[in-house]
């Protein structure tokens, strides 16, 4: 920003070096024209400092506002108990609870992004262990399916 400062004063000395005056109407344009790049240069350098301190002030509200995460969410259990599929037409990720596998009485669940069944508990499917220990369904390829 201070760049900028310094390129104004730049202006305003070359304009007194060539004995810039208001007294013509050229010299009035080029006198008024350096003096609002001034007051710009000046606004600028408020909103620059006026930027770094909410910057600061933001940094500081996410420090405070992580430990305060942390702190109440310290106890609370992640209930891992979850399922994810991929849906075959959309191939989004879509989480449905691992209790919906045990059910007996006939059970769909269907992709909220296109409608697509992506779980059905009359078919038959494998269960995987995925690297992050969360269950992974696929469906197992029966003739006639």
């Amino acid at each position: 920003m201070s760049n900028l400062k310094e390129r104004v004063a730049y202006l305003q000395g070359l304009a007194k070096g060539l004995n810039v005056s208001d007294n013509s109407a050229e010299g009035k344009l080029l006198v008024n024209i350096v003096e609002t790049l001034d007051s710009f240069a000046e606004e600028i350098n408020c909103l620059h400092s006026a930027h770094q301190d909410l910057e600061n002030y933001v940094e500081t509200i996410d420090e405070d506002l992580t430990d305060v995460e942390e702190e109440v969410f310290e106890d609370t259990e992640v209930d891992d108990d979850y399922v994810e599929v991929e849906c075959p037409g959309c191939h989004e990720t879509v989480t449905f609870e691992a209790g919906l596998l045990d059910e007996d009485d006939a059970l769909e669940v269907t992709c909220p992004h296109c409608g697509e069944v992506v779980y059905d508990n009359m078919l038959e499917y494998d269960l995987e262990e995925d690297v992050d220990d969360e269950v992974v369904v696929s469906r197992t390829n029966h003739p006639g399916l």
